[in-house]
C-alpha cells in the first residue's frame, strides 16, 4: 500500500515562503523603517532570493502594505469604564509581545506619508469606538488622548527606549495607567455652581425651636 506523501504541496510551499518573507519584512521595517529597508535585506533574512520577494509581492511598497496588515484590536462594547479596561488589556498584550507590524509603521511614519495614512486608517475604528463610549461633549478629545497614550507608551518602550518603560513589567505599566484611563473615560461629577453650595448643617427637628 502506498503511503500518502508528506511533502508540502506547491501552494503550501508558497504560503510558507510568503510567511517567512513577511516575518522578516516586519522585523526589518520595525528596526530600520521604510526608507532604509531593502528588498535584498528582507530576502537575506528570509533565506530566499530577492527575485522571489519581487515575484510574490511586486514592490517594496506592496510588501510593506502586506507586512503591516494588522488591524487594531476591536474593543468590546459596554460602559466607558469597561471600554477603558479593555483598552488597557489590549495595551498589556502589546507590551508583553513586541508588536512588530505596528512598530514597522511607527518607525516609518515620519518619512513615509503612506505609512502614516495606513496607521491612521488602522486605528480609526478603535478611536471611533472609544469616542462613542465616552458620554461627554469632549469625547473626541478624551478618546484622542487615550489613543495618544497607548501609541506613546509603545513607541517609548520599543523604539525610543529613553526611560524605564523599556524595563518595566506590563502589569506595572497597566496598573499605573488605570486611574488615568478611568479618569479620561468617565464623565466628571457635576459640582454645585459657585454660590449655590448645599447647606450641610443639620435640620433641627420640627418640635424643637432653634435657639
Amino acid at each position: 500500500m502506498t503511503e500518502p506523501s508528506t511533502r508540502p504541496t506547491r501552494a503550501q510551499q508558497r504560503r510558507q515562503s510568503e510567511e517567512r518573507i513577511l516575518a522578516a519584512a516586519r522585523q526589518i521595517f520595525a528596526e530600520l523603517g521604510y526608507d532604509r529597508t531593502t528588498i535584498r535585506a528582507v530576502a537575506t533574512a528570509a533565506g530566499v532570493d530577492a527575485g522571489l520577494v519581487m515575484h510574490y509581492f511586486g514592490s517594496k511598497d506592496l510588501l510593506f502594505a502586506r507586512a503591516t496588515e494588522v488591524p487594531a484590536d476591536e474593543l468590546p462594547g459596554g460602559t466607558s469604564d469597561e471600554v477603558a479596561e479593555a483598552l488597557l488589556t489590549s495595551l498589556g498584550r502589546r507590551l508583553t509581545g513586541e508588536p512588530t507590524a505596528s512598530l514597522a509603521v511607527l518607525r516609518s511614519i515620519l518619512t513615509n506619508a503612506d505609512a502614516a495614512d495606513r496607521y491612521r486608517a488602522a486605528g480609526e475604528p478603535q478611536l471611533n469606538q472609544l469616542t462613542e463610549a465616552i458620554p461627554t461633549p469632549d469625547a473626541d478629545l478624551r478618546a484622542s488622548l487615550l489613543s495618544a497614550i497607548v501609541h506613546g507608551v509603545i513607541a517609548e518602550r520599543y523604539l525610543l527606549r529613553l526611560t524605564h518603560l523599556a524595563d518595566a513589567s506590563p502589569e506595572q505599566i497597566v496598573d499605573l495607567l488605570r486611574p488615568c484611563f478611568q479618569s479620561l473615560a468617565t464623565p466628571p461629577t457635576t459640582e454645585p455652581a459657585s454660590g449655590q453650595e448645599a447647606d450641610r448643617s443639620p435640620t433641627p427637628p420640627a418640635s424643637v425651636k432653634p435657639l
